[in-house]
């Protein structure tokens, strides 16, 4: 198992502590010199708060345990590809690189390198796709099979 896979694989760790709490399976995970400075999952449902992503509750984290809204150097690993507000945030804290496990296969989707590339930012991120993309595509599938079921 190379090093993304296991940093993606403490991001599914978080996603299914979501699952378990019937809340979207995401996971995000902050990394710095190989470290991991921060770990979060969604919570929107538990916190009744629309910005509950992981990827911004990780944010918030990293920012408070470094002192410094700037992640640079700091790479994220999340199962889901981010939304257009988690992207924002993710730029705002100008965060090396994005590890994405799987798409988001919303028929509306834009793909984060197409906003990275339109947007006339300071910032721009490197992405990465497919980091046990099986792996994360099969949690998020099953979370909403069974939400269908239920």
């Amino acid at each position: 198992m190379t090093e993304n896979e296991k940093m993606m694989q403490l991001a599914l760790s978080e996603a299914k502590k979501a699952y378990k709490k019937d809340e979207v399976p995401v996971g995000a995970v902050l990394v710095k010199d190989g470290v991991v400075i921060a770990k979060a999952f969604n919570r929107r449902e538990a916190s009744k708060d629309a910005t509950a992503h992981a990827e911004l509750l990780c944010i918030k984290k990293a920012c408070k345990k470094l002192g410094d809204f700037r992640l640079n150097d700091v790479d994220m690993f999340v199962t889901l590809e981010p939304c257009v507000m988690c992207l924002g945030a993710i730029l705002n804290a100008r965060i090396r690189t994005l590890y994405i496990g799987a798409d988001s296969n919303k028929p509306d989707a834009i793909k984060c390198e197409e906003l990275i590339e339109r947007a006339e930012l300071n910032h721009k991120c490197k992405v990465v796709r497919n980091i046990l993309r099986s792996e994360c595509s099969a949690l998020i599938s099953q979370y909403f099979l069974d939400k269908r079921k239920g």
